[in-house]
């Protein structure tokens, strides 16, 4: 009769390797939580400075020339108040909506899908085609 063996076949239990292990997947969470905080401030602060631009342009400009009751400055304030707008804040939004692309495309994906074991792309090429005929 053999020893009573109690192992199911299964490996000793190692507990500095499954201290070390979670040690790890916790410190890539901690910094995934940073990463992701930190992306997403800078999402809001270009919001913020977004507010800020156009109240100050609105402010500085729009009503600076509607007090001055002259039909020209009127009309310059009004153009500067457009072209400001559309120039700075127009650009800022396109700015936001490209981050927040680039944000959820490289944090979120790539953290949590992408593997990269897959075989190396080679792009179709006309000269290697006939390489291979030959």
């Amino acid at each position: 009769m053999q020893p009573y063996d109690d192992s199911h076949g299964h490996e000793e239990f190692e507990f500095s390797e499954v201290f070390v292990h979670q040690l790890i997947h916790t410190i890539e969470f901690v910094l995934g939580a940073i990463s992701n905080t930190a992306s997403y401030l800078r999402l809001w602060a270009l919001s913020l400075a977004h507010s800020e631009l156009s109240s100050v342009f609105y402010d500085k400009v729009l009503l600076l020339a509607w007090g001055f009751n002259n039909i020209i400055i009127l009309i310059i304030g009004i153009t500067v108040f457009i072209c400001a707008t559309v120039g700075v804040l127009l650009v800022m939004e396109t700015l936001s909506a490209f981050l927040h692309a680039l944000r959820l495309h490289w944090v979120e994906f790539q953290n949590k899908f992408y593997e990269g074991a897959g075989y190396k792309f080679t792009p179709f090429s006309f000269a290697l085609l006939g390489e291979d005929n030959e």
